[in-house]
This record gives C-alpha cells, sequence and structure tokens, in this order.
C-alpha cells in the first residue's frame, strides 16, 4: 500500500519513489514484479499521472525500475560498488542534519540497527 501525505513538505514524487524502495525493501515487492501503469497509479493514489512518471523515472535511473513488454518492472540491477557508494552520499547529509542536531553515535547505531530490523 502507498501511502502519500499531502500536507508533507516533501515532493510527491520523492513520497511516491521512498514508498516504492521501502516496498521493495520490506518485501512487499519482489524482483520482476509488475508495477501498476502511471495512469492507473495515479488515479489509485490520487495525484497526477506527471508526478507517477516522475517518480519511476528516478527509480528507473536509480536502477529499481525496468520498463518490458508487461510495463514498468522491479529490477534490482545496481551494482553493489555503486549501491555503496549513493548510500555513503545519502548518509553523510542525513549523519551531519542528526550531529547538528545533538544525536551520537550511539543513538544512530541504535536507529539503523532498528531499521534494519523492519527489513529483516
Amino acid at each position: 500500500t502507498i501511502e502519500i501525505d499531502f500536507n508533507s513538505d516533501e515532493a510527491l514524487y520523492i513520497q511516491l519513489r521512498n514508498q516504492i524502495i521501502y516496498g521493495i525493501a520490506t518485501r512487499q515487492f519482489h524482483e520482476g514484479d509488475a508495477l501498476p501503469s502511471v495512469r492507473q497509479l495515479a488515479e489509485e493514489i490520487g495525484i497526477n499521472m506527471h508526478t507517477v512518471n516522475k517518480a519511476y523515472s528516478v527509480l528507473r535511473q536509480e536502477g529499481l525500475l525496468r520498463l518490458d513488454r508487461r510495463g514498468t518492472v522491479i529490477a534490482l540491477d545496481i551494482d553493489r560498488l555503486k549501491a555503496e557508494e549513493e548510500m555513503r552520499d545519502s548518509l553523510r547529509v542525513v549523519l551531519a542534519r542528526g550531529f547538528c542536531k545533538g544525536i551520537n553515535r550511539a543513538e544512530v547505531h541504535e536507529l539503523v540497527d532498528e531499521i534494519f530490523d523492519e527489513y529483516e
């Protein structure tokens, strides 16, 4: 189930992208699963088709989706080194924000363990 918060400051396409990534990580979506068409998903969650298309495009660029004869499907073909590099770049910013707010190393480790437990 994809949930969009229309009151959030986060862009709708980013929310949708993140929800799909979370769905893959929690095994709601699997390699080869077909996602709804752009039009269908836009109607289901009440957002513009261009917003869905943008989220799908970003996920294709990130190597998590591909187009095939069935439409848009989950494709986990990013290589591990590239994924680690992208994660490192994202974590630098997230950790810096946390550091500025006084979140310490032990609290970060606890958060990481808690989140990883959701995926196992």
